[in-house]
């Protein structure tokens, strides 16, 4: 139902007809028929649609579009496997160097081997000779270290073999890798020429699509020629009426004329007649000298009677009537606009009151909350706010005049405001008084009161505490402080901190600042910093604050813009 509601109101004045010729002359809507020609009545414009709609056209750019991509995408395909295939030559040639050190470290170790064994075997030879002279106890302490070193040394050679078949199974899962890798070399040639394939073919299809594209273009424009010549014609044509509404119009304007200037004649010789007490009829013969100069001569003593009458206004009951109804006209505005004032007068007097009542709810609000917020910000001290009254003082005299004088015009201004007041309902309007707003803070261990008095870091915490009371009295959806704790020691920005955490759920804070604890403190950071063609540029991190901060002290950027 909302759609519809919305499409009825979108097509208010839009019509489908079979043919625009048979419009009415006076058709002032949006006609279109079903063969995609359309007539504006307002403009007078006449369109015509491409043939397909603009659907196909966008359709068509959209499918070039979709298989440019495809060939995008089977490029980088080619070229994944084309960095495939590098590392595999890397990983082969790795291989192969570490057979290489491998048998190197076989044939040493068959040379340790074969040492050892022939060691092993003069060890048993001079063993069978100790055993032939058991009585020599020297020999056989010899005996004894030469069996502890052979055991060693079959030990050492045992493991030896053990490494030697550890690397035998290396050699062979390398050579096993390597036969399956120069199996995959075939592959990659065979993608490529996949893709070389589907790149033509999809070239092939975007080369169709853009000819289709310019033989519908081309059709349209044809079509927009033929209609611009037609609307030409009926410009011209629309000229041609004009021109023959005109003349008629003329025509019919001298043809009323000649009949108003009729019917003042028939009227005058009507009155005329009234007044001779003749036939209201025409003469049929011409009348006599005599009788025409007796006329004459009356006329010239009713001229002369008229001059001895002296200058006489005909129009003085008419201008009379006039005046009086001006002057009726008049009374009824002043009381129209003696009512206005005294609405006006009141609506000024709610509004006032309504002014007052807010301004004294929001200082209530926000002095209460300054007092709670400086006793937080400033432990052991306290603040508020007052309201301070500014005296205007004597009033000044206008015009050079004396003071006398002065005092009579502001006895006379104080009469005419009071007689206003008294016409408005007898109740005056209060005048504005000149209120002001007075921040007192006293920290800790001090009695001044002045914020001229106070440090740096001292009148940011006060200029805090006042924005924050404001802000709980009449809430934000977000906020931008500009480096607020610039000039706030490590234990003031504790305090700061703490304070935006608190308040964090009721508002965002947006904080432009310097300082590293107010960046670990923040939730996302945006670091703003200079590169070396003198452009700067914005980086967006989700990294935990820290992390950031490290990052941007590591490559000397600035982060400059913090959102908590």
């Amino acid at each position: 139902e909302p759609a519809a509601s919305l499409a009825r109101r979108l097509l208010a004045g839009a019509w489908v007809v079979e043919d625009l010729a048979a419009l009415p002359a006076g058709f002032s809507g949006l006609a279109v028929t079903r063969d995609g020609r359309a007539w504006d009545g307002v403009h007078g414009e006449l369109t015509q649609a491409a043939r397909g709609g603009s659907e196909r056209v966008l359709a068509e750019r959209n499918r070039r579009d979709r298989l440019v991509g495809e060939v995008e995408v089977a490029v980088q395909a080619e070229h994944d496997a084309g960095r495939q295939v590098d590392a595999a030559s890397e990983a082969v040639g790795a291989a192969d160097a570490a057979r290489e050190v491998e048998d190197r470290a076989v044939r040493d170790a068959e040379r340790a081997r074969n040492a050892a064994r022939e060691e092993v075997r003069q060890a048993e030879l001079l063993m069978q000779q100790r055993r032939g002279a058991p009585e020599d106890a020297a020999g056989a302490v010899r005996r004894a270290q030469v069996l502890g070193e052979l055991s060693a040394e079959r030990r050492t050679a045992e493991r030896r073999g053990r490494e030697r078949a550890e690397r035998d199974q290396r050699i062979a899962f390398l050579t096993a890798k390597l036969g399956r890798e120069r199996a995959l070399l075939p592959w990659p040639a065979r993608v490529a020429a996949a893709l070389e394939a589907a790149s033509e073919a999809i070239a092939a299809q975007v080369t169709d699509a853009d000819a289709a594209l310019r033989a519908d273009q081309e059709k349209g424009e044809g079509v927009a020629g033929a209609l611009r010549a037609c609307a030409t014609d009926e410009a011209r044509v629309q000229a041609q009426l004009r021109d023959a509404n005109e003349a008629l119009t003329g025509t019919q304007v001298r043809a009323q004329q000649a009949r108003d200037q009729e019917a003042e004649a028939t009227h005058e010789l009507e009155v005329l007649a009234v007044r001779l007490t003749l036939p209201a009829e025409p003469a049929t013969e011409r009348l006599d000298p005599a009788v025409a100069d007796e006329l004459r001569k009356r006329i010239e003593r009713l001229v002369r009677r008229r001059e001895q009458l002296g200058p006489v206004n005909p129009l003085a009951k008419t201008e009379y009537d006039e005046a009086l109804a001006h002057v009726e006209e008049m009374e009824r505005q002043r009381t129209d606009l003696e009512t206005a004032l005294r609405e006006l007068r009141g609506l000024i007097k709610e509004t006032d009151r309504q002014i007052r009542v807010t301004f004294e709810e929001t200082f209530t609000a926000a002095a209460k909350n300054f007092e709670e917020l400086s006793a937080r910000l400033f432990p052991g001290g306290r603040g508020r706010l007052r309201l301070v009254r500014d005296d205007a003082g004597p009033r000044p005299v206008l015009g050079g005049q004396d003071a006398g004088d002065g005092v009579a015009e502001i006895a006379e201004e104080a009469a005419m405001e009071a007689a206003a007041e008294a016409e408005a309902g007898g109740e005056g309007i209060e005048p504005e008084d000149d209120m002001g707003v007075e921040i007192e803070i006293t920290p800790a261990g001090k009695s001044m009161k002045r914020l001229t008095l106070l440090s740096g870091g001292e009148k940011s915490m006060t200029a805090i505490a006042f924005l924050f009371s404001v802000f709980l009295a009449k809430p934000c959806p977000f906020y931008i402080l500009d480096e607020v704790e610039a000039a706030l020691d490590d234990l003031n920005i504790s305090r700061f901190l703490d304070l935006l955490e608190t308040y964090a759920d009721r508002a965002q804070f947006i904080v432009v600042t310097h300082q590293k604890r107010t960046m670990e403190a923040a939730d996302t950071l945006y670091g703003v910093s200079m590169g070396d063609d003198g452009v700067s540029k914005v980086v967006s991190r989700r990294l935990p604050p820290r992390e950031v901060v490290r990052e941007a002290e590591a490559a000397r950027t600035a982060p400059a813009a913090l959102g908590a």
